[in-house]
Formats: C-alpha cells, sequence, structure tokens
C-alpha cells in the first residue's frame, strides 16, 4: 500500500482517512490511486478523521464516464457512512469492464442514485427555507444564518451563496459546522449543536464569534454545489416570524414518503425521475394541495419550487405567511409530460391517475389532520372533494366537506403563468394574494 495513494489522506493496513465529510479531492485522488494499484473494494475501509495524512499520488489516469462523477459529487455529500467505498466500488466495477451505468437495476447504482436525490433536495431546502438574523459586524452588518441539515451540504452551499450575494457579509451556522464569507473569503469552522431559538443563537455568537471567525479555515475541499433554476431568499429580507424555527417532520410521514418512493399504482412512475411527497412540520395546521410536481420538482424532489411555486413562495410572503410551518403536497406525486426536444412538457393528470395517487394524499392527511386544506387547482379540488370543482364558483371561502373537513378552493399558482399580458397576471396575483389573506385569518382564527 505503499504506493497506493492520495495527498490529504492516510492509509494504514488498507484504512483510507479523509480530512472531512465532503473531501471530495481526497477522495478522486485516492480512489485514482487504489484502483490503479488494484486495491479491491473489500479490501478498503473509508473514514474521516483529524489524522489523515499526505501520501504520494498516483502516477496515470483512467477514464471515468462523466454521468458518475457527476452523481458521485452530489451522492459524497449524504449523511452515509458507507458512502465513500459505495463510490469507490462503483469506480472499480466500471474500471473492470462492467457496464454499470447501462443497468438501471444495479443495486449499487441504484443506492448512490437515492442518495444524490435526496441530497440535492436538501440543498435546495437549504437554500430557500434558511432565514437571516443582522447581527453587527465592524460597523457594519452580517447576516447570521442557522440551518439543521439532513445531509453535509453547507461547504457547497455556502460557495454557492456567496456566489450570488457577494456584497452580503454572511455567516450560516449548522450542527456540522460554520461557513462566513466577508465578501472576499470563504471560511469555515466549528458549529453549533442546537439552537433553541433567535436569541439563542444571537447570544453564541456574540460570545463565541471573535474565537469562531479567529479558528476558521479556507481548506476545505468539497464538490462544486448544482445550481438549479431557483430564486433563493436574499439574506437581507426581514423574514416573517422567527430565524430559528425548531419544527420537525412527522416520523411516519417520512416513512411514508419513502414508501412512496417505489410506488407503482399507475404508470406514472415509469417516466418520473423521482416521487415527489410532501414537506412540512409536524402539526401543521394547514395543507395546501396542489396538482402535480412539474419539471424542477421531478428533478429536485421537493413540491412547489419551480416557477410556479416561486410565485406562491412571493404570495405567501406578501400575504403574511410561512412557508416553513405549512405543509405543501400534490394531488399526484409524479411528473406527468410529454417529451419535446430537450424539454418535458406538463400534461394534466386524469382521474384514474389522481385516485390511484388518493392514496398517499388521504396518509398525509390522515397524519398532517389539518384545521384547513387549500386545494389550489381543479386536479387537487377534485382530489379532495371527490367531484369536478368550477374554480372560480367555489373559490375564496371556507367550505365544509362531507367528512367533516374545512377546504378553501384558489386557483393554482401555475395559473398566473399562462396569463397573456402583465396586467392580467398583476390582477390575479393581487387575487391570490387576497385569498392567502383570507387563509391566514383563518389559521389565525384557530
Amino acid at each position: 500500500m505503499e504506493s497506493a495513494p492520495a495527498s490529504g489522506l492516510l492509509c494504514v493496513m488498507r484504512r483510507i482517512v479523509l480530512r472531512t465529510e465532503t473531501d471530495w479531492d481526497g477522495w478522486r485522488r485516492a480512489t485514482r490511486a487504489l484502483v490503479q494499484a488494484g486495491v479491491e473494494p473489500g479490501a478498503l475501509t473509508w473514514a474521516v478523521g483529524d489524522d489523515a495524512q499526505p501520501l504520494p499520488g498516483a502516477a496515470g489516469t483512467f477514464h471515468v464516464p462523466r454521468a458518475l462523477v457527476s452523481v458521485a459529487s452530489v451522492a459524497i455529500q449524504a449523511r452515509e457512512p458507507e458512502r465513500f467505498g459505495l463510490l469507490y466500488s462503483l469506480v472499480w466495477r466500471i474500471n473492470a469492464g462492467e457496464k454499470v451505468l447501462e443497468d438501471e437495476t444495479d443495486p449499487d447504482l441504484s443506492l448512490v442514485r437515492r442518495m444524490a436525490l435526496s441530497v440535492r433536495a436538501d440543498a435546495h431546502r437549504m437554500r430557500t427555507n434558511m432565514r437571516y438574523l443582522p447581527v453587527a459586524d465592524d460597523g457594519g452588518i452580517r447576516y447570521l444564518g442557522w440551518f439543521e441539515p439532513a445531509h453535509f451540504v453547507l461547504p457547497a452551499n455556502a460557495q454557492l451563496l456567496a456566489r450570488r450575494y457577494p456584497h452580503l457579509p454572511l455567516s450560516i451556522v449548522t450542527p456540522d459546522g460554520s461557513a462566513h464569507w466577508d465578501g472576499s473569503s470563504l471560511l469555515f469552522s466549528a458549529g453549533l449543536r442546537h439552537a433553541a431559538d433567535d436569541e439563542a443563537l444571537q447570544a453564541w455568537w456574540e460570545a463565541h464569534s471573535e474565537l469562531v471567525l479567529e479558528q476558521a479555515s479556507a481548506d476545505v475541499s468539497v464538490p462544486e454545489a448544482e445550481t438549479v433554476d431557483e430564486a433563493p431568499r436574499p439574506p437581507d429580507r426581514p423574514p416573517i416570524g422567527s430565524v430559528v424555527l425548531n419544527t420537525k417532520p412527522d416520523p411516519a410521514l417520512m416513512r411514508a414518503g419513502r414508501e412512496a418512493g417505489s410506488c407503482h399504482r399507475c404508470p406514472l412512475y415509469q417516466p418520473a425521475t423521482q416521487t415527489v411527497f410532501g414537506e412540512g412540520p409536524t402539526g401543521a395546521s394547514v395543507m395546501f394541495v396542489g396538482e402535480q410536481p412539474g419539471d424542477q420538482e421531478d428533478t429536485i424532489g421537493r413540491p412547489f419550487v419551480g416557477p410556479a411555486g416561486q410565485i406562491m413562495d412571493r404570495a405567501m410572503e406578501d400575504a403574511g405567511i410561512d412557508r416553513r410551518t405549512v405543509y405543501v403536497t400534490n394531488a399526484v406525486k409524479h411528473f406527468k409530460f410529454i417529451p419535446r426536444g430537450r424539454r418535458r412538457i406538463h400534461q394534466t393528470p386524469e382521474v384514474p391517475e389522481i385516485q390511484a395517487c388518493g392514496f398517499w394524499l388521504d396518509v398525509e392527511r390522515t397524519h398532517i389532520r389539518p384545521r384547513l386544506t387549500v386545494l389550489m387547482g381543479a386536479s387537487a379540488a377534485r382530489a379532495v372533494m371527490g367531484r369536478p370543482v368550477t374554480i372560480s364558483r367555489e373559490r375564496g371561502r371556507p367550505i365544509q366537506t362531507q367528512d367533516g373537513q374545512t377546504v378553501f378552493v384558489t386557483v393554482h399558482p401555475s395559473y398566473l403563468l399562462r396569463l397573456p399580458d402583465a396586467a392580467a397576471k398583476a390582477r390575479e396575483y393581487d387575487a391570490l394574494v387576497r385569498d392567502l389573506m383570507s387563509i391566514r385569518s383563518l389559521m389565525e382564527a384557530g
């Protein structure tokens, strides 16, 4: 093993130690050297620790398909201890001549892809859900954010956020670590295990920021963050409610979401990238139901994050609703589309598809038990009310259903995208905000 190698690693008894949880450069150097040295996957263990030492690299190169590099750079951020060895095994097998990427049923490849999808959703959630506290910083303002990631998405996301907001000093604090951007350099340091509320986060920062920044380092290896067509909330926009929002997803719904990932109740699962389940905190008093995921939702794995979702987010904020406090889902969990060149064109789900997916919507409604269910568009209204619904006739008022639930019908935000002129869009946007203000009043009335 003396010749096996990689900068930033220590190999003792075939034990490879990476410097950090996202040591992308170290993993790639080690993998290149180990594969060329003929070290089989079963002969290795991988770890992360402070005992990593630089070792010589290997001479020569070999080809790894770009598709595998792309998925590996995302999957390596998963909070999964076996990910380094799993990714090494795929590279080893491809180098040995196996057509791994052509086998859609390969269990290792399937697992890596699921890990990458989960990381992508968590990274996007961090960029769009995070809120910031303005704190004093050398005569200016620093924006202090808090997020509890499911995966190790901080380093890559911090790079992306620094590029998007180059003139805003930021510090993002997580239990895994902190990232600090001052307009010229991005540094990483220790994080905070738990923040009970905004006051606790600010008190920790005031007490420890000097030491935290003094100990911060730029020496972090991390894959490039994926970029998507999104509209992250600007750090300097005042948040609705708390920055630190200690809400947790419902464990039963998390299990249901994993089960729905292999749902074959209707044919829509076949062309879709993934199941897009709902999301929101345990005990949410309001559930928003749309029609189905769109192109971006299918790619990212979260409901209402594409153009229609961005309209909904803006309208919610204008109406005084914090999206983080409500449950958001769709009547149908797979993207229905027809391909047109490189584009995927949305197709309205049919009644049998809505009925088939009604199983999962019933699971969500049973566990959330919302006081109010907001039905956005005709497909969502039909899914819950069990009959065709004319939006213009039912819109804008609470309705009692036969099962004793309270629902509120409004338009789907995508309706605004289809309007022909700016005046019509502005008029209908104002109407949507008025509906959401009525919904907020119902939320506050309890």
